[in-house]
C-alpha cells in the first residue's frame, strides 16, 4: 500500500508545483498589465475612431467603480493571455510523461499553433470586424439620439468579440487533432458542409451585436473558410494516420 501511495503523492506534489508556478505567472502578468491599463484601454478603443465625433471625444462611466472595475477585468484577461504560453508549458510538462511519443509530438506542435490561431482570430476581430461594427452602432439612430458610450459596455463588447473570434480560429487545429486520433473523418466533414454553412451565419448573428447582414457576413465568411481548411487538414491527418497504421500492421 505504501509503495502504491508514493507515486500518487509525487504526482500531487508535481501538480501543486506546476499550479503554483502558473498562478504566480498569471499574477505577475496581470499586475504588469494593470500598471499599463490606460495604454491597453486606449489600444482597445483604437478601432472606434468615431469617438472623436462624440460630445466629449471619449467614452464615459456612470458608476463610481465602473472604470477601475473594467481596468481590473481587462488587466486580468490580458494577464491570462500573456501568461498562457508559460501555463501551457507547465501543463505539457505535467502530462507529457504519461503520453506516447507520437502523442507527445502532436502536443508539442499543436500547443504553439493553437496560440497563434487564437491570436490571429483576435487580430481579425480587432482590425477587420470591429471597426465597421462600431461605425454601424454609432451612426444608427444618430439623427434621433446622441450616443454617450459607457466604457464598461464598450470594453466588454470588444473583449467578448475578440475572445469568440479567437475561439473560432481554433477550429482547424481542433479538427486536425480530432481527425488525427480518428474521432472525425474528412467524409463526415464533407457530407455536413451545408450544415456548417448555416451554422456559420447563425454564429455570425450570435457573435455580432448588430443585425445588419454586412457584419454577420464578416463573421460567417472566415468561419466558412476555416471549415474548408479544416476539411483539407482532416484529409491530411487521416492519410498520415492510415500510413502509420499500415506500417504498424
Amino acid at each position: 500500500m505504501k509503495d502504491e501511495a508514493l507515486p500518487i503523492r509525487s504526482h500531487l506534489l508535481e501538480l501543486r508545483r506546476r499550479l503554483t508556478y502558473s498562478a504566480v505567472a498569471v499574477l505577475v502578468t496581470t499586475a504588469a498589465a494593470f500598471a499599463f491599463h490606460q495604454i491597453i484601454l486606449k489600444l482597445l478603443m483604437e478601432p472606434a475612431q468615431q469617438f472623436v465625433e462624440l460630445p466629449l471625444g471619449k467614452p464615459i462611466y456612470t458608476d463610481l467603480t465602473e472604470f477601475i472595475g473594467i481596468a481590473a477585468k481587462t488587466s486580468l484577461l490580458v494577464g491570462l493571455f500573456a501568461s498562457l504560453p508559460f501555463v501551457l508549458y507547465q501543463i505539457v510538462m505535467f502530462v507529457a510523461p504519461g503520453l506516447k511519443p507520437s502523442e507527445r509530438r502532436y502536443l508539442y506542435i499543436l500547443m504553439p499553433v493553437s496560440l497563434l490561431a487564437f491570436a490571429a482570430g483576435a487580430a481579425f476581430g480587432y482590425r477587420v470586424l470591429f471597426p465597421p461594427m462600431v461605425n454601424f452602432l454609432l451612426t444608427f439612430g444618430s439623427d434621433v439620439a446622441i450616443p454617450m458610450i459607457r466604457i464598461g459596455n464598450y470594453v466588454n463588447l470588444m473583449l467578448r468579440l475578440l475572445f469568440w473570434m479567437g475561439i473560432i480560429f481554433e477550429m482547424p487545429v481542433v479538427i486536425f487533432f480530432l481527425a488525427k486520433i480518428g474521432v472525425v473523418s474528412p467524409s463526415f466533414l464533407s457530407r455536413n458542409r451545408r450544415y456548417a454553412l448555416v451554422m456559420a451565419f447563425i454564429l455570425g448573428a450570435i457573435i455580432t451585436p448588430t443585425f445588419d447582414p454586412l457584419n454577420q457576413t464578416l463573421v460567417a465568411a472566415p468561419i466558412i473558410v476555416l471549415y474548408e481548411a479544416s476539411v483539407w487538414l482532416a484529409k491530411f491527418a487521416a492519410r498520415g494516420r492510415q500510413k502509420r497504421a499500415a506500417l504498424e500492421a
